[in-house]
């Protein structure tokens, strides 16, 4: 055996996502990339705006020697500060930038902080349908992820949720605007859930800390606001990135806050900081950091994203779907009409559209459709996505 057993049996199961992406590059080398619509991976579509252009190459620029060594594993202390600045007007909270620690993106920053919690056999508790790669991030630092239904239209359950909390729930994962669903967690869901946390803790007598991954906070429609979960939970640590509101997924930069009203704040602080030098992240890329310290704040243009939601929920309802459209990031969880989402997704693809099943997800009976693509795609896949539904309707 070439390589470990947890490995190869990972590698069997690999995430659809890429296992659909990588087919569609082979069908696009095949059939040419206007005849295959592939709405498989979540890569932002519109360009990083001009504002965050201007910085990167006045950066560039900078004629200054040292720029692009090491620096404290936190993080370029002003930059932290610049970002402690706007997240004090975005939550209205007070935070400085003692508790922030720059990361590889929101999976560095959710590993640091899982490595930092986790003790072996710890649960991660987290709704479901949930990001394919939160059980890899909890088993990477011994722990267990253990998911808890939503409700039918993927709003918190808080029910269900109390009910899955045992003594060996350390973590309660929560990521609003989700992937893949698109929904947002009302205040009012937040504050129950903080409630109900603190209570718990206290039960159990020990403290489960309320993790937020947050990378599409930016991207919402219809006035929908996302509650600031800082300020109704202490034990509460928030982990995003700059690459959807910034559309820089590829440059892996994000953040981690710690509430400054933790108990433990200090140690989580000085913990983060170690496993983010062990876990071989050292620092977060020097140049992205210098050049994000100057945009925050600013954002892609939401209203692109809002455009082809309404394209692709009004083609989809009119070739006889049931949808429901999403409130936030750039994805719709359709239901299918049949039980068997794999199926569907297989259906699908033979009309060249590539989706993702939502049993990969743990919300099976839906498939994922990321629409962060050009119109085109979506109009052009309209007959093919009538033509498979018309096929199982018969």
């Amino acid at each position: 055996m070439s390589v470990a057993k947890k490995i190869e049996e990972k590698i069997v199961s690999a995430s659809w996502i890429r296992k659909m992406f990588d087919q569609g590059q082979q069908l696009k080398a095949q059939y040419g990339n206007d005849k295959v619509f592939d709405f498989t991976l979540g890569n932002p579509y519109p360009e990083p705006p001009t504002e965050f252009k201007q910085a990167l190459i006045e950066v560039a620029q900078d004629p200054r020697p040292g720029l692009h060594g090491y620096m404290t594993n936190a993080g370029y202390p002003f930059v932290r500060e610049e970002i402690a600045a706007y997240l004090c007007q975005e939550h209205d909270i007070n935070i400085t930038a003692d508790e922030l620690i720059i990361t590889c993106g929101a999976a560095g920053a959710l590993n640091v902080i899982l490595k930092t919690l986790l003790d072996p056999g710890d649960e991660v508790l987290c709704p479901k349908p949930f990001f394919v790669e939160y059980g890899a991030y909890a088993d990477n630092h011994g722990g267990v992820l253990k998911t808890v239904p939503t409700n039918p239209d993927f709003t918190l359950n808080l029910d269900a949720i109390a009910n899955a909390i045992t003594p060996r729930t350390k973590v309660m994962l929560i990521n609003s605007p989700n992937n893949p669903t698109g929904q947002v967690y009302s205040q009012e869901s937040i504050a129950a859930l903080g409630t109900l946390l603190r209570e718990k803790s206290q039960q159990h007598g020990k403290t489960i800390y309320l993790l937020t991954d947050e990378p599409y906070r930016d991207i919402v429609y219809d006035g929908i606001e996302v509650p600031s979960v800082l300020k109704y939970y202490d034990e509460s640590i928030l982990a995003t990135s700059y690459s959807k509101v910034l559309s820089i997924p590829g440059e892996r930069l994000g953040f981690l806050a710690v509430n400054p009203k933790a108990a433990h704040r200090d140690n989580i602080l000085a913990g983060a900081i170690m496993c983010n030098r062990t876990l071989g992240f050292v620092n977060a890329p020097a140049m992205m950091q210098r050049v994000v310290a100057k945009v925050q704040g600013k954002k892609v243009d939401v209203s692109i994203y809002k455009a082809k939601r309404d394209l692709l929920c009004e083609g989809l309802a009119q070739c006889g779907y049931e949808v429901t459209k999403p409130v936030g990031a750039f994805y719709l969880f359709l239901k299918t009409p049949i039980a068997d989402d794999t199926e569907f997704v297989k259906a699908l693809q033979d009309e060249l559209i590539l989706t993702v099943p939502g049993s990969s997800f743990g919300g099976p009976g839906h498939i994922r459709i990321a629409y962060c693509v050009d119109d085109q795609t979506i109009i052009n896949s309209m007959p093919g996505f009538k033509k498979v539904l018309t096929k199982y309707m018969a």
